[in-house]
């Protein structure tokens, strides 16, 4: 289907993805991580407290997405987004207001669950459920609201905090969120229920079946896939949540560094559409154990950038990564385990990136605390992709000859 037909037949269904990906930065660690300094400060907080914080609120969220997650298996979009987006607003409602450290803990997990986990999550999986020969295109559109949270709002609201209190930046996000709702509604008013599918109408996976989840966790190749699931969410989220520490020991100043984030993002929208447009031409098997080689040549690189000339054009190899992480692996569930249980099972995949984005922050946080500094700790950390990309090469040798035929239309339709 060309392209811009495909964009004018899907609108509705491909913005409400967009709009979803967009507004889960607010649960995600680059935008939460705009307000590491003024969070410490508030609490007196080290580091590793401030990462052990993170980590638990963030530990919890996992926990329960591997049984929210399935809930994309019974309920429209349309239902369970706005339930979400309204958890997701009290959530940063929640952190303008809050004044003891022990409800920290507890802000987080919401902002984490709601932002990072329900949301994104819900984009994914529709993408997923509603489209099969373009799976890959939809995917690569709908999550071109990742990299427009990314390029907006760390630097919006790193400008407006010389202008508002910090706490009130948060009632502005959510804000922002409660008034998405009426729109996400609208857009998702002919939305098919998930039941309402019929068999030929989702997507096979090996073996000419249906995996339910805990098949697949019965599956090696699962396990075998698990370490690169978590490598970017625990590393990228590092380096964002590190990001004040950073420009410390660089000796740049934060906003300055900040100002560099859109090339990542930049990199991250090519990124995303060059992915979509292989997944659809060459299927997931193929890209799976290669798409993190940037992310390791990046933290290969980064500490040897002494300026931010030197350190801005590393940020495009992150984004290359982390553009093809939003297409690439959701396809890759969908393609080997089918279409009919993809909410749990992503959902579980998505509680392994959540979980591997609370060790990284502690980890490095611990590690800064102990006089090893972030820039340190990045050849360490480029050696466990290249490791884990391995492994996925591996595990996928291994399970694509059990694949089905690829299909050849589209499965969606108003």
């Amino acid at each position: 289907m060309p392209f811009l037909k495909f964009l004018r037949g899907n609108a509705p269904f491909l913005a409400a993805g967009v709009l979803l990906s967009y507004l889960s930065s607010f649960g995600q660690t680059f935008f939460i991580s705009v307000f590491a300094g003024e969070i410490r400060g508030e609490y007196a907080l080290s580091h590793g407290d401030w990462g052990t914080i993170y980590a638990l609120g963030t530990l919890a969220s996992a926990a329960v997405m591997l049984y929210s997650g399935a809930l994309t298996d019974r309920f429209r979009v349309r239902s369970l987004g706005i339930a979400v987006l309204v958890g997701l607003a009290g959530a940063c409602g929640a952190m303008a207001t809050t004044s003891v450290v022990w409800a920290l803990p507890f802000v987080i997990f919401a902002l984490r669950l709601m932002g990072q986990g329900m949301t994104s999550h819900l984009s994914g999986v529709a993408m997923a459920r509603w489209f099969s020969a373009s799976r890959g295109r939809a995917l690569a559109i709908s999550a071109l609201g990742f990299s427009l949270g990314e390029v907006t709002l760390p630097i919006g609201f790193v400008a407006l905090k010389p202008l508002m209190d910090w706490r009130m930046l948060w009632l502005v996000a959510a804000g922002i969120v409660l008034c998405s709702v009426p729109v996400l509604n609208r857009l998702l008013r002919l939305e098919r229920t998930p039941q309402s599918m019929a068999q030929d109408e989702q997507s096979l996976g090996m073996g000419c079946r249906h995996w339910t989840r805990g098949q697949v966790l019965r599956h090696p190749l699962f396990w075998m896939v698990l370490p690169a699931m978590m490598a970017p969410a625990s590393f990228g989220s590092a380096f964002f949540f590190q990001q004040v520490h950073l420009a410390e020991v660089k000796g740049w100043d934060h906003l300055a560094l900040v100002s560099i984030f859109p090339l990542y993002s930049i990199a991250a929208v090519a990124s995303m559409l060059a992915s979509g447009w292989a997944v659809d031409r060459f299927g997931s098997a193929r890209l799976m154990p290669l798409y993190q080689l940037p992310y390791a040549l990046f933290f290969l690189l980064f500490p040897m950038a002494d300026t931010l000339v030197a350190a801005a054009p590393v940020m495009l190899l992150m984004g290359l990564t982390a553009g093809a992480q939003t297409t690439v692996p959701v396809a890759f569930w969908a393609e080997f385990n089918g279409t009919r249980h993809i909410g749990a099972i992503k959902a579980t995949a998505m509680s392994a990136m959540v979980l591997g984005s609370a060790i990284g922050p502690v980890a490095t946080g611990l590690l800064i605390d102990a006089g090893i500094g972030f820039p340190s700790q990045m050849t360490a950390i480029s050696l466990f992709f290249l490791a884990s990309s391995a492994l996925v090469l591996a595990g996928v040798r291994i399970a694509r000859r059990d694949l089905p035929p690829a299909p050849q239309i589209d499965v969606t339709r108003a």
